[in-house]
């Protein structure tokens, strides 16, 4: 008698798991390839795009060789597990588990495979978020070595010390789905990067008008929806807690994108969809790292917080000299970095110990939560503190390296005569086949003389 699958699996979970990780592909690919071919000069939609699409195949060539077991599997050292591969059929067709962190959940319903794809899609779309701060300068040759170093020596420590169950999971830091090990991560390399390309052409800074604001609001779409894959498939089961976490990301996400809107009405006199598609994203990124562990309303604070902060860092401490000298394209620093650490620390003041993320058997332990200063655990926020000051150190440190090294090799920055140029110069290509608007000048036949 044969049953399709061994007893361990349950059909719901790894059902919801693979959609889950479905949905956070969908936000790199389409949705962050055609969010970058739209909010950029046309001049750069293909390289912008094709830098997206190019890391999240690179990512994967990591994370099935090596990258995977550094991130989840058997610690290695407190702060990243051994580097092997996980493509045995053993291994494949296996029981999930991460080893050094199974203590603190239950067994999970689904197989190896499941975890592994989920597990990629975080890390890939964490390298092409940090793309945006570097779109229309850096070198394509830079970047295709960049991806895959950044991977095996920045990402999976920051994901093994909190995901994997090393050091940082060990002290009790929590970041429910990546607003550290992700968002704050991506912001904190690409500002370093920015620093350290060089910045765009002088006039394309000053002019960096979006081809396609509709494109770009399609891939923003795409991000938002996406996002309750991001967040909801963190629990690791199809739970309670799963929905909780999808329901505070929308309602986080939607008063952030209401308070961004007025805050540039009010200091601007109009609404802008720009704007708003900023205020999204820091809200989104903002509930992040507490999405299962706060309730409704620590989601509203957190998306009004979320908003309010990075605005005012983009739209006034963004504008000074000091920040000036750092040429971060999308402003990554802002709606990623400065949200993510809003996030992280309100995590440590608003996680409510109710929301239950595992549900406990005995009597004396109703389950697994997170409880922060506003309900009695301050040490929760100082918690957090380390966390995001780690991460931060990891990324400036191990990034500035990384590219020091790599310049060694090719230059980081694409020649000036090529960013006069773009995706023509770089790749032969171009975004949009309309004669007079940006396309090769046709040629006129020999014999009629018409083209």
């Amino acid at each position: 008698m044969l049953v399709p699958s061994p007893k361990w699996l349950d059909s719901g979970d790894n059902a919801w798991q693979l959609a889950a990780a479905t949905f956070v592909a969908l936000q790199s690919v389409p949705g962050l390839v055609v969010f970058y071919g739209g909010v950029v000069k046309k001049k750069w939609a293909i390289n912008s795009a094709f830098m997206a699409m190019y890391a999240f195949a690179a990512v994967m060539v990591v994370w099935a060789l090596w990258g995977y077991s550094m991130a989840f599997g058997p610690e290695w050292f407190s702060f990243v597990g051994v580097p092997k591969s996980i493509l045995s059929a053993a291994f494949e067709t296996g029981q999930a588990i991460v080893p050094a962190a199974a203590g603190g959940m239950p067994p999970l319903g689904f197989g190896m495979s499941t975890m592994v794809y989920f597990q990629f899609v975080f890390a890939a779309i964490t390298v092409i978020i940090l793309a945006g701060a570097v779109l229309g300068r850096m070198s394509f040759k830079a970047w295709m070595i960049f991806v895959p170093i950044w991977m095996t020596f920045i990402y999976t420590v920051g994901a093994f010390s909190l995901w994997g169950g090393g050091w940082l999971a060990g002290m009790g830091v929590v970041d429910f789905s990546g607003g550290y090990v992700i968002h704050l991560s991506a912001a904190t390399s690409g500002f370093v990067a920015a620093a350290l390309v060089g910045p765009r052409l002088a006039r394309d800074r000053d002019s960096f008008e979006p081809n396609s604001l509709l494109i770009t609001l399609v891939g923003a779409g795409i991000l938002w929806l996406g996002w309750n894959g991001f967040n909801g498939g963190d629990p690791y089961f199809a739970n309670a807690d799963a929905g909780a976490a999808v329901l505070n990301t929308n309602i986080a996400s939607c008063f952030a994108l209401l308070v961004w809107t007025m805050l540039d009405y009010s200091r601007y006199g109009k609404p802008s969809v720009i704007g708003a598609v900023n205020g999204l994203i820091a809200g989104l990124v903002g509930i992040t790292p507490a999405a299962g562990y706060v309730n409704g309303w620590g989601a509203i604070i957190i998306g009004i917080v979320a908003a309010a902060i990075p605005w005012a860092s983009m739209n006034i401490f963004g504008k000074t000299a000091l920040m000036r000298k750092v040429d971060d394209t999308l402003g990554v620093f802002h709606t990623h970095g400065v949200a993510a650490v809003v996030g992280g620390l309100l995590t440590g003041l608003l996680a409510d110990p109710k929301m239950i993320e595992y549900v406990g058997t005995d009597k004396d332990a109703p389950g697994v939560s997170v409880t922060g200063a506003f309900f009695g655990n301050f040490h929760q926020f100082i918690l957090q503190i380390y966390g995001a000051a780690f991460i931060i150190v990891l990324n400036i440190v191990g990034t500035f390296i990384i590219l020091k090294l790599i310049s060694l090799v090719t230059p980081l920055r694409m020649p000036d005569a090529m960013l006069r140029v773009g995706d023509d110069a770089v790749h032969g290509e171009e975004a949009y086949a309309l004669y007079g608007d940006g396309s090769r000048v046709p040629v006129p036949d020999a014999e009629t003389h018409t083209v």
